[in-house]
C-alpha cells in the first residue's frame, strides 16, 4: 500500500513565532525531546509506515536542517529510497520565494509529477503526533477520494486556531472554514451528539492527494496556502474525505506550545511517548558517555546521554545533550537543550582569563520556566525566573514570549544577573 507514495513535508516560513528558537536554524530544525529535532517527528512515522521516498521543503535557515538529514537519513545504495532538502530556488520561470504551503508545493512540482508517484502525502515539520500513515492511505483509497484530509475532534475554544470541516454521512467533506468565530459557523459546523470537547472537527493539516489531481489544482490555481485556499477549491471541484485521527497530536508553532510539549514529556505517563517499543524516533546517532549525576535530586525529568550534573535540583525539566549543570543549581519546568561540543580545560582557563562563563549552567542559578537554547553560558548566581510576569518583550540577550523566557544559541548570561 505504502509503495507508489511521495511524502513531502513542508518546513514552514520565517517561523516567527518561534523566535529566537528559529534565529539561526528552520523549524524542522529546532531541538526536541533533549535529543531529537522537530523533523525527525514526520520522517519517523513515514518510516514506519513503509514510505521511504521523502521531500523536505525549506526555505529559511536550512544549512542546519540540510546537515542533519544527511547525517542521519542514510539509505542503502541499492534501494530507491531518499530524504532530500528541497530548498527555495530561482528559475528561468520563477526567481522569488515561497510564498506559503501551496505554492512551495507548486514550484516543486517538477520532483512531484512522476509516473512513480501514485499519490502524494504532504506533511507539516512542526507537529508532535505519532500516526500510521498506512491507515490514512488506506482510508483514501477505500473511499475512493480525490483529497482526504486528517481530522481530529476538539473543543469550542480550539476552534479559533484551526481550520474546522463539516462532513456528511459517508465522510464526504462538505464544508471548511478557516478559524471560525462566528456563532451561526460554528452552530451549522458542530457534530451532532457529541460530548463537550469532542464536538467539532479540525484540519491537521495532513492531506493526501491523487497525483493527478494535487498537479491540476495547482496548475490551474494561484493560491498560495493549503487550509485557506486549496482544500475549499478541492472540496468545490472534487471528492474530499475526511480521516478520523484520535491520538496525541501537538502543533509545535508557538513558543507557548513548544514548551508545554516539552514539559508534558517528562510526566510519568506523557501524552507522547519516544518509548514505545517496536517503533522508536530516528535521530542523528551521536557517539556520547552516558550522563553522570553526582549527588543530585531529579524528578520527573528527561536527561540526555553526554550530560554532567553536579548536586543540582531538576524537576519537571528536559536536559539536551552535553549539558553541564553545575553545583547548587535549581530547574524548574524548563528546557535546557545543552550544547554542540565539549569545552577543554583550555577553553576553561581562557573563559575565566576574559571573564566569561562556561558553556552550561553555573552554580547556584535558578531556572524556572524557561528555555535555554544550545551553547549558552548562564554565569554562577543567575536567576531566570520573569519575577515580573511578563508575557511578551525583547531584549538583546533574551526573549520572553508567551510569558516562557527564551535565551538564544550561543548567548552568554553574565554572573548574577536576573532576569
Amino acid at each position: 500500500m505504502s509503495s507508489g507514495i511521495l511524502a513531502v513535508i513542508l518546513g514552514g516560513g520565517q517561523g516567527a513565532r518561534l523566535y529566537p528558537l528559529t534565529k539561526v536554524r528552520s523549524k524542522p530544525a529546532v531541538p526536541i525531546g533533549g535529543k531529537y529535532r522537530l523533523i525527525d517527528i514526520p520522517i519517523s512515522n513515514c518510516l514506519h509506515s513503509g514510505i521511504d521516498t521523502v521531500y523536505v521543503l525549506t526555505q529559511f535557515n536550512s544549512v542546519s536542517l540540510h546537515r542533519h538529514i544527511h547525517r542521519t537519513y542514510r539509505f542503502d545504495v541499492f534501494g530507491r529510497g531518499f530524504v532530500e532538502i528541497l530548498a527555495a530556488e530561482q528559475t528561468m520561470e520563477n526567481t522569488g520565494w515561497f510564498q506559503g504551503t501551496a505554492d512551495a508545493v507548486r514550484r516543486s512540482l517538477r520532483y512531484i509529477d512522476l509516473p512513480d508517484y501514485k499519490h502524494i502525502l504532504i506533511l507539516s515539520g512542526d507537529h508532535l503526533y505519532r500516526m500510521d500513515y498506512r491507515e490514512f492511505v488506506a482510508t483514501h483509497l477505500r473511499s475512493n477520494n480525490d483529497v482526504t484530509v486528517s481530522v481530529k475532534p476538539v473543543g469550542l475554544e480550539e476552534t479559533s486556531g484551526f481550520g474546522i470541516v463539516r462532513m456528511d454521512e459517508s465522510r464526504e467533506i462538505i464544508e471548511f472554514l478557516e478559524k471560525p468565530t462566528e456563532t451561526a459557523d460554528l452552530e451549522r459546523l458542530r457534530l451532532p451528539d457529541a460530548p463537550p470537547g469532542r464536538n467539532f472537527l479540525a484540519s491537521m493539516g495532513i492531506y493526501v492527494f491523487r497525483r493527478e489531481v494535487l498537479v491540476d489544482l495547482l496548475n490551474r490555481g494561484t493560491e498560495e496556502d493549503f487550509g485557506r485556499q486549496v482544500i475549499p477549491r478541492a472540496i468545490a471541484e472534487t471528492r474530499v474525505g475526511a480521516h478520523l485521527f484520535d491520538g496525541y497530536w501537538q502543533d509545535i508553532g508557538t513558543i507557548g506550545s513548544f514548551h508545554r510539549a516539552n514539559i508534558d514529556l517528562a510526566a510519568e505517563l506523557p501524552p507522547f511517548n519516544f518509548y514505545e517499543p517496536g517503533a522508536p524516533i530516528y535521530t542523528h546517532p551521536r557517539f556520547l558517555p552516558s550522563s553522570k549525576i553526582n549527588n543530585a535530586h531529579v524528578q520527573q525529568s528527561m536527561l540526555s546521554e553526554g550530560s554532567i550534573v553536579m548536586e543540582a535540583d531538576i524537576q519537571q525539566s528536559i536536559i539536551g545533550i552535553r549539558s553541564i549543570i553545575q553545583r547548587h543549581a535549581v530547574i524548574r519546568k524548563s528546557v535546557i537543550m545543552g550544547a554542540d561540543f565539549y569545552e577543554t580545560d583550555r577553553d576553561r582557563a581562557h573563559n575565566r582569563s576574559i571573564g566569561r562563563p562556561d558553556v552550561g549552567v553555573g552554580e547556584k542559578c535558578l531556572i524556572e520556566n524557561a528555555i535555554v537554547d544550545k551553547n549558552a553560558r548562564i554565569g554562577d548566581g543567575v536567576q531566570i525566573v520573569n519575577a515580573a510576569k511578563i508575557n511578551n518583550a525583547r531584549h538583546a540577550d533574551y526573549v520572553i514570549a508567551d510569558g516562557i523566557v527564551v535565551i538564544p544559541k550561543d548567548a552568554v548570561i553574565p554572573p548574577g544577573t536576573v532576569i
